[in-house]
């Protein structure tokens, strides 16, 4: 009755956890909203405001989720680039446009990356320009009194014609008390920007400017942002990187001040990032502010300068706007940028996550696939944990043998469970058998699942990379479900039981690794292993098909792996056939006995 009333308790509880698996998941991570085929919305006027919509939930990938904003940013966007204040900005890592008038970068797309799987996707949008659903730019400019600053409505003149790697520009405007102020652009290979900013007088008298840059964007865009994985404003302060500050602490406070010198001031979703990287000698402050509707600033304060007739003062920064690749980053490392590659949120266990990054990296840019690379990452592990497995068979076998010790013990001192405990681990130390060593396999399996898991999760190397046959996203969850007979039926199942070819395969080989253990003397336990692989199933099925083809290999490594070590250790198997049979032979005398009330 004991072990029935176990059983029925473990059901009802793996149940619960199924159930509150799913919610989890849709409320921390959930899916994207499908974009629109056609422009559904009335024509609205380009730049009109469009807080008063409720935002959609954001999703891993970030981006717009409310399909009126999709099609409203496609009409303002049309309008807003055919302006022809423009000046073009064409290098490999990013195209778009920088607006004359203000002398706002508010138009960048990234060019090694798509919005969606197809090839022919659009790149994806970083920068939008102001008044647009995804509104998100960087401008540079001053602050000061008593002299005529540019401002928004500024329409600047341009020296040179379009930005790339070898083609600077120079953009200038002069006031009327003969004040010229300029802000030479120049760009790399990749996601940087430097920026020159200077002021020449001309004028009879000394003026004091203050410059500054910020970034402005929306949250509407943003990724979600979960304990594990940050979203929001980021920013390295005195050689520290902070996740400490989200969207609703900026909102809440109105104004959240540097938590030291910044080294590097913006915002983060969990692939893109741009950042404001003032000159490592600069004296500068830095804070985020909230200017309602969801709208934030990231800005760089820097001193008050006097500028005296006939001289020029100027100081370089450098705006990072791009993809988050980790090779790219710590290059940007090396030319200064304090700790930029600690944007890719690693949390505290970036020593063990980026040795596996650099490995499957490594195996995927040698294979050209990256679920090969998964597959070839789990032989790597199993290959250096395999003597461990080897001590932890030595081990059992060495407990089986002492089992009968052991019965023995447990006999005489039934009714003393302290000395019982006691002759028992003594009986271990006589042996030189340690128990936890069949554990050992297990927790050093558990840093690895981690690291992957956070590698699939927050590295872009691994966005959108194929497998092969229906797998053609290794970051995202298997595609197709059983109960909708792999899409056949018009309708998707809820996430806890949306079961694919590879959950059942992890279920399978898992339910295989476990008949291959020796049996436990509990029946409870017994059934409970019985139930395990097939909650695992529900369990992981939500989770990236990366992790899934991790967990299927190391499933079939392991029943191979056991099945060699079987044959080094045939007392073990014996044993273990023997005591299936003591346990067989006490259930049915079990279930003989009659119940009493």
């Amino acid at each position: 009755m004991e072990n029935q009333r176990n059983l029925i308790l473990t059901v009802v509880l793996m149940g619960l956890l199924l159930i509150g698996w799913d919610y989890g998941l849709r409320y921390f991570y959930p899916q994207s909203a499908q974009k629109p085929k056609a422009v559904a919305s009335a024509p609205a006027t380009p730049g009109a405001a469009t807080g008063d919509a409720a935002p959609a939930k954001p999703t891993r990938e970030g981006g717009l989720q409310n399909a009126a904003d999709q099609a409203l940013e496609k009409q303002d966007l049309v309008q807003a680039l055919a302006a022809p204040s423009r000046v073009a900005i064409d290098a490999p890592g990013l195209k778009g446009s920088i607006n004359l008038v203000g002398a706002v970068i508010d138009d960048l797309t990234l060019a090694r990356h798509r919005e969606a799987l197809d090839k022919n996707s659009a790149p994806v949008r970083l920068f939008s320009p102001a008044g647009t659903p995804a509104q998100h730019f960087a401008q540079l400019g001053w602050a000061g009194k008593g002299v005529a600053l540019p401002d928004a409505r500024t329409l600047w003149s341009v020296e040179g014609g379009k930005l790339t790697p070898a083609s600077p520009v120079t953009l200038k405007w002069t006031n009327p008390t003969g004040q010229t102020f300029a802000i030479r652009y120049a760009i790399d290979e990749n996601y940087m920007i430097t920026a020159t900013q200077s002021v020449s007088n001309a004028g009879a008298a000394p003026v004091v400017v203050q410059p500054i840059a910020q970034i402005n964007r929306t949250d509407r865009t943003a990724s979600i942002d979960t304990w594990q994985v940050h979203s929001g404003p980021i920013g390295a302060f005195d050689g520290s990187v902070s996740f400490a500050t989200n969207y609703k602490d900026v909102t809440a406070a109105g104004s959240v001040p540097a938590a030291g010198k910044p080294n590097w001031i913006g915002f983060t979703d969990i692939y893109w990032l741009s950042a404001l990287v003032p000159d490592a000698n600069a004296k500068v402050d830095g804070d985020y502010r909230a200017l309602g509707n969801g709208l934030f600033l990231a800005n760089l304060l820097y001193q008050p300068v006097t500028v005296a007739p006939g001289q020029t003062q100027s100081q370089s920064l450098r705006l990072f706007a791009g993809a988050k690749e980790n090779k790219i980053l710590e290059a940007y490392e090396k030319q200064g940028v304090t700790n930029l590659s600690l944007s890719i949120d690693w949390g505290w266990f970036r020593w063990f996550e980026k040795p596996i990054f650099w490995l499957l990296d490594s195996l995927f840019r040698a294979v050209k696939n990256f679920g090969v690379a998964i597959i070839l990452l789990t032989l790597i592990v199993r290959g250096i944990m395999f003597p461990v497995a080897q001590r932890q068979f030595a081990s059992m076998a060495a407990m089986k043998a002492i089992q009968p010790k052991m019965k023995a013990l447990q006999e005489r001192y039934k009714d003393d469970k302290q000395r019982q405990q006691q002759e028992i681990m003594a009986l271990y130390k006589q042996e030189g058998v340690n128990p936890l060593a069949g554990c050992l396999p297990i927790f050093l399996q558990i840093p690895v699942f981690f690291a992957l898991y956070k590698v699939l999760v927050l590295t872009i190397e691994m966005r959108h990379q194929p497998f092969g046959l229906w797998i053609h996203d290794m970051s995202s969850p298997d595609p197709l479900h059983v109960l909708n007979l792999f899409g056949l039926l018009p309708f998707t199942p809820p996430s806890f039981l949306a079961i694919g070819p590879l959950a059942i395969l992890l279920g399978v080989t898992m339910w295989a690794q476990f008949k291959l253990q020796p049996s436990a003397m509990d029946p409870a336990q017994q059934q409970v292993m019985g139930i395990m692989p097939w909650m695992m199933m529900f369990v992981m099925a939500p989770f990236a098909a990366g992790l899934l083809i991790y967990w299927i290999t190391s499933n079939l490594l392991t029943i191979a792996q056991q099945r060699y070590l079987y044959s080094r250790h045939p007392q073990l198997k014996a044993q273990g056939a023997k005591d299936q049979q003591d346990i067989d032979r006490a259930t049915a005398r079990d279930s003989k006995k009659p119940t009493g009330r």
